[in-house]
């Protein structure tokens, strides 16, 4: 049975077709409005899941999930040059660096792969986010919307852009690191029990 915080994750990730499909038609406000709107629905299905104990395992699986395919779609077409072949009308005054994109899906695809060889040597299934991860997916998410803002006000940006977006690269740089690091040290620790620990000379 879904609760209602599963569901308003649910409704994050039905918001993000529609974030993108606003984006490349040029409806910069309405989908500035639909992402803070998927941004609230991210800090209010937390905030039911610890009041009245809503917590899940299917929502710890869907709420991070949510957030990084909302945040991963907005990076790549926020990256996107004006007036691709594709999309001939798409135009926005401010746009993030495609090294950015590729770095942040790289690093999400990378953790993935070392959480999977953990679980795989360990039978470790759950990670529990670390204060470096969350800094950078907030981050993460004031860039973007800020990015949104100004492409709505069509203000030009490019200092305020350029410091947003090397801090989001420190961070997610940083944190892709700190993750891996804090993700075979659990790994460690689960499997050192099996093993019997230590040898005594």
């Amino acid at each position: 049975m879904l609760t209602l915080a599963n569901q308003l994750t649910i409704g994050r990730m039905v918001l993000i077709p529609l974030l993108i499909t606003l984006l490349l038609s040029n409806h910069h406000g309405w989908a500035f409005g639909v992402f803070v709107l998927a941004a609230l629905t991210d800090a209010l299905d937390g905030l039911i899941a610890r009041r009245y104990r809503q917590s899940s395992s299917l929502g710890a699986f869907l709420d991070p999930m949510a957030d990084k395919l909302l945040m991963t779609a907005c990076f790549i077409v926020l990256a996107l040059p004006d007036h691709p072949k594709s999309v001939p009308e798409f135009q926005i005054s401010n746009h993030l660096p495609i090294y950015l994109t590729v770095v942040t899906i790289s690093r999400d695809v990378f953790i993935v792969i070392v959480a999977l060889l953990v679980h795989l040597t360990s039978g470790l299934t759950r990670f529990a986010p670390t204060t470096l991860g969350k800094m950078t997916t907030g981050t993460q998410l004031v860039t973007i919307g800020i990015v949104l803002l100004l492409n709505w006000l069509r203000v030009q940006a490019p200092l305020l852009i350029g410091i947003l977006v090397w801090l989001t690269l420190a961070l997610t740089l940083a944190s892709g690191l700190h993750y891996i690091y804090h993700a075979a040290r659990i790994g460690d620790a689960e499997e050192a029990p099996r093993t019997g620990g230590e040898r005594r000379p």
